[in-house]
């Protein structure tokens, strides 16, 4: 399906785009930690919506045998 080439190309990509990922990451930190405080409780509301939506369907499910 692929050749060798492609293989090694697409091993080597990810690799090296991972090392890039991280390094930018740790470097902007600082700027995550000052800017983006308290992200996880948006996190926390959308589960709780999905969770909402869940029930809720649960609830008003049509029970016809």
């Amino acid at each position: 399906m692929f050749s060798t080439g492609q293989l090694v190309f697409a091993a080597l990509f990810v690799i090296v785009f991972t090392i890039a990922l991280v390094f930018m990451y740790r470097k902007d930190l600082p700027l995550h930690k000052l800017y983006y405080k308290r992200t996880y409780l948006i996190l926390l509301a959308f589960l709780g919506f999905i969770a909402l939506l869940f029930v809720i369907k649960l609830l008003t499910k049509d029970t016809v045998h």
